[in-house]
């Protein structure tokens, strides 16, 4: 009962500060439609191949059991495009306790609905802070929080699957927002969360699974651990797709003014 109560006090807040509020004009047209910058290309890279180049030595070499030496490697090289965020400026402590802040969020989301199978609010959060903030920011608070919120719900060699596959989605939603392809409408921002959670974050995970525990690995295999993870993976989307609704709005409109009135918008 005190976890339903919980649950419906939070839906009644989100209802409650759920909202429709215009994006300040200096902050849209700062990020979208943009050429992409040298940084943001340098950050492609390290995602896209850096990443899961280490995992593939990690499960070469490793077979998955130094998953903290995995963990710790993955973890620099998502923090490595974030500081590429600074170059030819001050670094500014408020950036870096917004980030922070966000992680916490959650972490404290996921730890605090564990008890719902698939229903957590991290992947919400880690798109809209790549939309608000850009993708490297959104790569590093998707591998972050699932790292930090691995401490609770249990660390293990599927930490830095998981820290790749939501610090990825951030990445993307970023990217697709600054071409102009993905918009801030809560329609939009819910269909790209569900592909999202059940093409990318499943055809990342699943297949992961088999890597690290099938003794046997062919198509068929890795095809059927991902069909397993599928009804799952449709829960955790229409979950995400549920809290995207209720939260892009607000919490897009927060992350605008603290851009605004701290100068965060790049």
């Amino acid at each position: 009962m005190r976890y339903i109560a919980v649950i419906a006090a939070i839906l009644i807040f989100a209802m409650a500060t759920s909202r429709k509020s215009a994006a300040p004009v200096a902050v849209i047209n700062s990020v979208e439609k943009q050429m992409l910058s040298r940084r943001t290309i340098i950050a492609s890279v390290l995602a896209l191949i850096l990443v899961p180049f280490t995992l593939f030595l990690g499960l070469k070499y490793f077979s998955g059991n130094k998953y903290y030496i995995l963990t710790l490697l993955i973890l620099l090289e998502c923090m490595a495009p974030f500081f590429l965020i600074f170059e030819g400026r001050k670094p500014q402590a408020r950036e870096l306790v917004t980030v922070a802040v966000l992680c916490a969020i959650g972490v404290a989301g996921r730890s605090a609905l564990f008890m719902i199978p698939q229903c957590e609010p991290v992947m919400a959060l880690t798109i809209i802070v790549g939309v608000a903030f850009g993708g490297e920011t959104g790569f590093l608070v998707g591998a972050m929080t699932m790292l930090c919120s691995n401490f609770f719900m249990g660390q293990g060699p599927w930490t830095p699957w998981q820290m790749f596959a939501m610090g990825i989605i951030g990445f993307l939603a970023g990217m697709l927002f600054r071409k102009g392809l993905l918009r801030r409408t809560k329609g939009a921002l819910c269909t790209f969360s569900i592909i999202a959670c059940v093409i990318i974050y499943g055809g990342i995970i699943n297949p992961a699974y088999a890597l690290l525990y099938s003794e046997t690995i062919n198509p068929g295999v890795i095809i059927g651990y991902y069909l397993m993870g599928f009804v799952p993976d449709c829960i955790h989307a229409a979950t995400t797709a549920v809290f995207m609704w209720f939260i892009a709005e607000p919490m897009l409109e927060k992350l605008d003014r603290i851009k605004v009135k701290y100068a965060l918008v790049q």
